[in-house]
């Protein structure tokens, strides 16, 4: 008996060793890319080897809004590459911005963003998980 817990216990320790190892994320490698999209909403890091964020270009006509929505536990943030519009949080004042401006929106948050220039409205968003 004590033999088999001999040969058990480094077995277990070498099978875990190999499923820790062989389960890991390969290596990340920094990316470029042109923000040239077709549609109002372009996701960026599709395919990319990143560890739970993600990010997206939005190209928004006048009058023109995403909709309500929430990045449930993640946060948010907003890179506002040109055009001017406002940012509605639940429960909060409405937040008006003109290029170039930068927005967060804390996790859990219900927001919405809303074109209320004559031009485009383009930006940027990252969303990753909070800690």
């Amino acid at each position: 008996m004590r033999w088999t817990l001999l040969i058990t216990r480094p077995s277990v320790l070498v099978i875990a060793a190999i499923a820790v190892w062989g389960f890991q994320s390969p290596p990340r490698r920094p990316l470029s890319f042109a923000l040239v999209c077709e549609n109002s909403d372009c996701p960026l890091l599709v395919g990319a080897q990143s560890a739970g964020m993600r990010s997206g270009f939005v190209r928004l006509s006048p009058g023109e809004s995403v909709g309500w929505h929430t990045t449930a536990r993640n946060e948010e943030s907003l890179v506002v590459l040109r055009g001017q519009g406002e940012a509605l949080f639940e429960g909060f004042a409405k937040r008006p911005f003109v290029a170039p401006a930068s927005l967060y929106i804390p996790p859990a948050t219900r927001h919405n963003v809303t074109n209320t220039g004559r031009g485009v409205l383009e930006y940027v968003y990252i969303v990753a998980p909070s800690q």
